[in-house]
């Protein structure tokens, strides 16, 4: 798999980034006609309204007419997204990786970010009549993380998406952990910029801070020379760091753990998790500490789902497998086993 993996994002991405190329606008000079169109009298409101009133469903039909394919392209991400979690497909898992770095970033670069939460503070948002694909993000964000938690960070943001990739990629060897008293304290980090990152707009309200905290305008290949720099950065330190932003410096990351304090469906836990070690060992968030899982930091990436399902490393499955040679106590095993824990 991961040699099929390097071949397959290597070859999306080299063949994406031939075609992304941004054609900057150009503002053209005002004609004649223009000016004098521009001189000419003002309309009153009565005449406004009624040519408002005249066009508005024909405008309204053609604005969501041009958004019904990117729609429907949305639409099928999200539903690839959805079923690659609700299998616990590695290989559909790494499809809408790779769909959603090319198609969410490089393509669209329609991600959600600070900026978004300033909006939120504001109550200022993208006109709904041309920005449905943005409102459904925002929604399929929003319900996901109440029902799942960050699920949004696992498989949709096309930055986690590329790290997650690269984590595949790179050799192991080259990977190392903080050590965890120090990774206690660094999840909070990205806590501390959101603080200072909600503080700054609320004083300036300047909203530009967001290009040098999040590295999401990376997908428009527009930047000034510190961004590129703190990119580069950023992606060296990921190198030897798994998911590094994702875990410590994502303050939209630290907007969806709050959020995700209200998850409904958590991953439920056995009895035997309580000693086990193997799930907290295995997942790579840094999100489950002896028999706890931090919803906050858990962003449904299935690695421990899927050895919670596994027969054949699982403890609680290996002692069902030895209580079913002991007829008397199978039973009360399979009574505890019932009771599963919700962390």
């Amino acid at each position: 798999m991961g040699s099929k993996t390097i071949v397959l994002v290597t070859t999306v991405l080299l063949c994406f980034l031939s075609m992304s190329v941004a054609y900057p606008q150009v503002d053209t000079p005002r004609s004649a006609e223009d000016s004098r169109q521009s001189e000419s009298p003002q309309l009153s409101l009565a005449d406004l309204d009624a040519l408002i009133e005249d066009d508005s469903d024909e405008d309204l039909a053609e604005v969501i007419r041009g958004q019904i394919f990117d729609l429907l392209v949305l639409s099928a991400f999200l539903s690839l997204a959805l079923v690659s979690f609700f299998k616990n497909s590695s290989t559909l898992k790494v499809v809408t990786l790779v769909i959603s770095v090319v198609y969410l970033g490089f393509l669209k670069s329609g991600l959600l970010s600070v900026v978004n939460i300033f909006g939120l503070i504001e109550w200022n948002f993208p006109l709904f009549r041309y920005s449905l694909s943005w409102y459904l993000l925002m929604f399929f964000t929003v319900a996901s993380t109440v029902l799942w938690g960050r699920l949004y960070c696992g498989r949709i943001c096309s930055f986690g998406a590329l790290t997650q990739l690269l984590d595949r990629v790179l050799p192991a060897r080259l990977r190392f952990e903080l050590p965890p008293r120090l990774e206690r304290g660094a999840i909070y980090v990205k806590y501390l910029i959101l603080g200072s990152a909600l503080a700054y707009f609320l004083v300036t309200r300047d909203n530009s801070i967001y290009r040098y905290i999040e590295p999401f305008w990376m997908f428009t290949l527009s930047g000034s020379t510190i961004m590129w720099v703190m990119l580069g950065l950023l992606l060296l330190t990921t190198v030897f760091i798994k998911n590094f932003y994702c875990r410590y410096l994502c303050p939209l990351g630290a907007a969806l753990g709050l959020v995700s304090n209200l998850t409904i469906l958590r991953i439920k836990r056995w009895r035997e998790c309580n000693t086990c070690k193997i799930c907290e060992k295995a997942c790579e968030w840094g999100a489950i500490q002896g028999p706890k899982i931090l919803v906050s930091e858990c962003v449904r990436c299935d690695d421990c789902e899927r050895l919670y399902r596994d027969e054949r490393k699982c403890p609680h499955w290996l002692v069902m497998k030895k209580a079913s040679a002991r007829p008397e106590v199978s039973k009360l095993v399979q009574i505890e086993s019932q009771s599963t824990q919700e962390v």
